[in-house]
């Protein structure tokens, strides 16, 4: 009986190993399919500016909120 269980534990553990490497290796083949496409695209692309627009907290703010 314990043969039968670490048989079936082997093979859901083999079941799952292939299922991740092959999505794993079809994620790696399409990005880098598509890293060209991405180096041209970023070439002539301007360049993105972030603007945080916030102010301080006083010291009392702070203090309320820890």
């Amino acid at each position: 009986m314990n043969i039968a269980k670490n048989m079936e534990a082997i093979f859901v553990t083999a079941a799952v190993l292939l299922g991740v490497s092959a999505y794993a290796s079809a994620a790696a083949e399409a990005t880098v399919a598509l890293q060209p496409a991405i180096q041209v695209a970023a070439a002539h692309a301007p360049m993105q500016v972030v603007v945080i627009k916030a102010k301080r907290l006083t010291a009392v703010e702070k203090a309320s909120l820890s």
